[in-house]
C-alpha cells in the first residue's frame, strides 16, 4: 500500500495542497482572507459616521481626525506585527488567527462607546493589534498550506475572498443605518446595533478559525528571523539594486493608495452627501458605499489582469502601466467637486484597477530582484516601506482634506505615482532580473 508520504498531493479548486493539510483547512483559510478584510473596511469606512453621531465632531476637521486614528492604528499594526509572528511559532498558526478575531472584535464593540477623540484612538490600537496578527497569519498560513507550485492560483483564490469581503462591506454593512433608522431606531441606536453586529460576526469567525484550521501547526524548528534594525541595514543595502529600489518606492505608493480609500474616500462621500445634498448620515453613508464599492469591485477584475500583464510584459513595464493606470485615478479627482458624479464613477474605476495594479506589480518586481540568501530581510524593507506609505498617506492626507480640499490626499498620491513612473520609465532598461 503507498504510503500517504508517496501519495500524489491533495488538489482542492485545483490548488496543490501541502502535506495534511485538507480542503477544510483552506476554506477555513480563505473565510479567514473573506472575514478579515470585510473588518478591515468596516473600520474606516464606518468611521465617519461615529465622528458625527456619537462626537458631533465638525465635518472640517474629520480629516486630520481620521487621519490621526488611521495613523495611530498603522503604528500598532507595525509593532505588534512580529509579536504574532513568533508567537505563531510557538502556539500555532491557528490559535493566532482565533485570537485576532477575538481581538477585532472588542475594538469594533469598544469604538462606539468611545466618549472622546483619544479613545477612538485606544479602540483603532486595539483593533490593529488584532489586524496584525490576521495579517501576519494570512502571510504564514498561506506558506503552510499551499504547495509552491499552485501558490499564484491560491493568491489569486485570496484576492477574490478579499474583494468579496470589501464588497460585502460597502454594499451591505454600511447600509444597515439606514436600514436600522428605516425601522425606527433613532441614529446613535442604529449605529450601535451595527457594531455590535459586526463585533458578533468576529467572534463567530474566531470560532470558525478554531475549528476549520489545522490543528498541531506549530512549527517543528524556530523561525529564525531578523531583528528590525538588521532588516533595515540589509533592506537599505539592497537598495543599491534599482529594481529593489523601485519596487521600495512603488510599495509605499500601493500602500498608501489604499490608506487613502480607507480613509478619506468614503468621508468625502459621506460629508458631501449631508452638507450638499441634505442627506442623513445613515443615508449618504449608504449611498457612498456604492461609489466605493464600485472601486472594490474593478478589483476583482484587475487582480487577475495585472498579474497576466507582470506575466506578458517585463516586470518594470507592467508596474509603468499599473502606476499610470493610478495616476490617473487619484490625481483626476483634482477635477471633481461633486463625488457622486459620472466622473467620479469613472476615477473610482481608475482607482479601483491602480490600487490593485501597483500592488501586484511591485510584488511581482521585488520577487524578481531579491537574491535568495537575502529575501526575507528585502522583503521586510517592502513591506516597511509600504507601512511608511500608509503613516504618510495618514497624516499629510488628512491635513490636505481639511486644508485644502477633499481631494487632496487623491492627488498627492497621484503625484506620486506619476513621479515613480517617471522614475521606472528611466531606469526601465538598468533593471536586470536576479538569476
Amino acid at each position: 500500500m503507498t504510503s500517504p508520504q508517496n501519495s500524489a498531493p491533495r488538489t482542492f479548486l485545483g490548488v496543490q495542497l501541502s502535506n495534511a493539510i485538507l480542503p477544510s483547512n483552506l476554506i477555513g483559510f480563505y473565510g479567514a482572507c473573506f472575514a478579515g478584510i470585510l473588518l478591515s473596511t468596516f473600520m474606516p469606512q464606518m468611521q465617519p459616521y461615529v465622528l458625527s453621531e456619537f462626537l458631533q465632531i465638525p465635518e472640517k476637521e474629520q480629516g486630520v481626525v481620521s487621519g490621526n486614528i488611521a495613523f495611530w492604528g498603522e503604528i500598532a499594526i507595525i509593532i505588534a506585527a512580529g509579536f504574532w509572528g513568533t508567537m505563531s511559532d510557538k502556539v500555532g498558526r491557528r490559535h493566532v488567527m482565533a485570537v485576532s478575531f477575538v481581538i477585532m472584535a472588542v475594538g469594533v464593540a469598544g469604538f462606539p462607546f468611545a466618549q472622546s477623540y483619544p479613545q477612538l484612538i485606544f479602540f483603532r490600537i486595539i483593533f490593529g493589534v488584532g489586524v496584525a496578527a490576521f495579517s501576519c497569519m494570512t502571510i504564514t498560513i498561506m506558506a503552510d498550506y499551499v504547495n509552491d507550485r499552485s501558490r499564484g492560483k491560491a493568491t489569486g483564490f485570496l484576492g477574490l475572498a478579499n474583494g468579496f469581503g470589501a464588497m460585502t462591506t460597502v454594499f451591505l454593512i454600511l447600509r444597515l443605518p439606514a436600514i436600522f433608522q428605516g425601522q425606527g431606531l433613532d441614529p446613535h441606536a442604529a449605529g450601535m446595533l451595527t457594531y455590535f453586529i459586526i463585533a458578533g460576526v468576529s467572534l463567530l469567525f474566531a470560532v470558525w478559525m478554531w475549528l476549520s484550521l489545522k490543528k498541531h501547526d506549530v512549527a517543528n524548528q524556530k523561525t529564525e528571523s531578523d531583528s528590525f534594525l538588521e532588516i533595515t541595514k540589509k533592506g537599505f543595502r539592497a537598495a543599491k539594486d534599482q529594481g529593489v529600489a523601485l519596487s521600495y518606492a512603488a510599495a509605499f505608493v500601493s500602500r498608501g493608495n489604499l490608506a487613502i480609500v480607507g480613509t478619506f474616500f468614503t468621508l468625502w462621500l459621506a460629508n458631501y452627501g449631508t452638507s450638499e445634498l441634505g442627506l442623513s448620515r445613515a443615508d449618504a453613508l449608504a449611498r457612498g458605499g456604492l461609489i466605493v464599492g464600485i472601486a472594490q469591485g474593478v478589483t476583482l477584475i484587475g487582480a487577475p489582469l495585472f498579474g497576466i500583464l507582470s506575466d506578458r510584459l517585463a516586470r518594470v513595464d507592467a508596474l509603468i502601466v499599473s502606476l499610470l493606470v493610478s495616476f490617473i485615478g487619484y490625481g483626476g479627482t483634482f477635477f471633481i467637486d461633486d463625488p457622486f458624479s459620472t466622473k467620479m464613477i469613472i476615477c473610482a474605476i481608475f482607482i479601483g484597477l491602480g490600487e490593485v495594479g501597483v500592488i501586484i506589480t511591485s510584488a511581482v518586481l521585488i520577487a524578481q530582484q531579491t537574491p535568495a540568501k537575502i529575501r526575507g530581510a528585502v522583503i521586510g524593507f517592502f513591506n516597511l516601506s509600504g507601512a511608511v506609505g500608509i503613516l504618510v498617506a495618514a497624516k499629510f492626507g488628512g491635513y490636505l482634506f481639511d486644508n485644502w480640499r477633499e481631494s487632496g490626499p487623491f492627488v498627492l498620491f497621484g503625484l506620486l505615482a506619476l513621479a515613480v513612473t517617471i522614475w521606472a520609465v528611466i531606469i526601465r532598461k538598468k533593471v536586470i532580473p536576479v538569476a
